[in-house]
C-alpha cells in the first residue's frame, strides 16, 4: 500500500465523517443539567427535510470551549419528518451553535440557539430563542427559507 501525504494546507476541527452511534447524546462525556432540544428543519413552503445534516458544538457547564473532557460536539441526522433530536447538558454560555449541511444547499449554514433571549444586534433574533417545552426540553425549528426563515450567520 502507497501511502499519499497529507496536504499542508488543512482546516480544522477535524470530526468523524460517520454517523457513530450516539453522536447526538453529549450527556455520556460530562455531568450536568441533561437537556433535550428538538426540531423541524423545513423548507420554503414549510415541507419537512430529510437527511439533513445537524451538527452541534457548545461550551461546557461552566462556559469553557476548553475542556478536554468535552468535546462538545454532536451530529445528527432529521427524519422523513424533518425532526432532529440531542441529548447534552445545558451549556454555561446562553446559546449553542448549529451547523447545517444539506444536500440541496451550496455551502453550509451556520446559526445558533439561544435559551433566553438573542443579543439585541441579531436581526430576527427573536427566531434563535428556542422555546422551552418541559424542564428540560427545548424546541428549535430551522426554517431554511421563506417567511420566517431561521437567521443564518457568515463564517
Amino acid at each position: 500500500m502507497k501511502l499519499v501525504p497529507t496536504a499542508e494546507m488543512t482546516l480544522g476541527p477535524f470530526f468523524p465523517p460517520e454517523f457513530a452511534a450516539g453522536a447526538n447524546d453529549l450527556t455520556q462525556q460530562i455531568s450536568g443539567e441533561i437537556i433535550e432540544i428538538t426540531g423541524r428543519v423545513t423548507q420554503l413552503d414549510g415541507r419537512p427535510l430529510d437527511n439533513v445534516v445537524i451538527e452541534i458544538w457548545q461550551a461546557d457547564p461552566q462556559g469553557r470551549y476548553d475542556n478536554p473532557e468535552f468535546l462538545g460536539w454532536g451530529r445528527a441526522a432529521t427524519n422523513a419528518d424533518g425532526i432532529y433530536r440531542f441529548k447534552t447538558v445545558k451549556p454555561g454560555a446562553p446559546y449553542i451553535n448549529f451547523l447545517i449541511l444539506y444536500s440541496g444547499l451550496m455551502r453550509h449554514l451556520q446559526t445558533a440557539m439561544f435559551f433566553d433571549k438573542a443579543p439585541d444586534s441579531v436581526k430576527h433574533g427573536e427566531r434563535l430563542v428556542a422555546k422551552k417545552e418541559g424542564p428540560n426540553r427545548y424546541r428549535f425549528d430551522i426554517r431554511l427559507r421563506g417567511e420566517g426563515e431561521t437567521p443564518f450567520f457568515d463564517d
